[in-house]
């Protein structure tokens, strides 16, 4: 697969990799959740005296790092196959639960020839004009909501047309930095980051439509080092108070 990279700091970092502590478990999460765990961070450690540090990423390289021997005690991803293949070679307790279905946005950046509320079709004019230089989605290999993108883009049949001209994030986080990139028409990221204040402020966005591409569950599980306060904190995040901060956040309820 043809790719074009571009060299950017993500709009949400991944957190460095530390040493587990009680108390502080270190959990490894997709990079669309990064906003609604900020809010739940707050309230858990109110509520149980934990304390969460979060690393975000591509939930297939979270994954991959896991299945190395990283020190994380959970993983969020925003897929399950990421969850059932560190399941199936025993590197978490159980296959894990979904806590909630994530939506993918068309996005377009204030002044792009692209009107997000005319949908992906909008772009099959543009595209036989010339008028889409970039157009930004997350790495379909490693990345959940990338491979949500290729699905609707192929099931629309402008996958091959849009091919050459896609920049690809690392993770969803980088890819709405992209599709917010001058010279980058939009692009197509996770209804959880509308609300930031960077893409908030520099664009508009509309809904794709489910059918167009597999449903986004996202699924967590602890993995085989897990401590008590990590076991905690999963019932946390499979409690109604999880639920409602999730639906802020644009996760709908599993």
């Amino acid at each position: 697969m043809h790719r074009r990279r571009l060299l950017a700091v993500a709009v949400f970092p991944c957190v460095p990799s530390y040493a587990s502590a009680e108390g502080r478990p270190l959990i490894a999460a997709a990079a669309s959740l990064q906003p609604a765990l900020e809010e739940a961070a707050a309230l858990i450690t109110a509520q149980t005296g934990i304390v969460p540090r979060f690393a975000y990423g591509a939930s297939g390289n979270l994954a991959r790092q896991i299945a190395q021997g990283a020190p994380f005690e959970m993983l969020l991803a925003a897929d399950e196959i990421s969850i059932q293949k560190l399941a199936e070679a025993g590197h978490t307790r159980d296959a894990g639960h979904v806590f909630g279905l994530g939506r993918l946005v068309l996005f377009a950046p204030r002044g792009s020839a692209l009107d997000p509320a005319a949908g992906l079709e909008a772009l099959r004019p543009l595209l036989a004009a010339g008028r889409v230089q970039r157009f930004a989605i997350a790495n379909p290999e490693i990345a959940p909501y990338g491979r949500a993108a290729e699905q609707a883009l192929r099931r629309l049949d402008l996958w091959e047309a849009l091919r050459p001209r896609l920049v690809f994030g690392e993770n969803i986080a980088q890819a709405a930095q992209f599709a917010m990139t001058e010279g980058t028409i939009g692009g197509l990221v996770a209804l959880s980051l509308m609300e930031t204040p960077a893409l908030k402020a520099r664009g508009s966005f509309s809904l794709v439509p489910v059918a167009l591409h597999d449903p986004l569950r996202h699924r967590l599980a602890l993995t085989k080092r897990a401590s008590h306060a990590a076991t905690r904190l999963q019932a946390w995040f499979l409690s109604p108070q999880a639920v409602a901060v999730f639906a802020r956040h644009g996760l709908e309820a599993p």
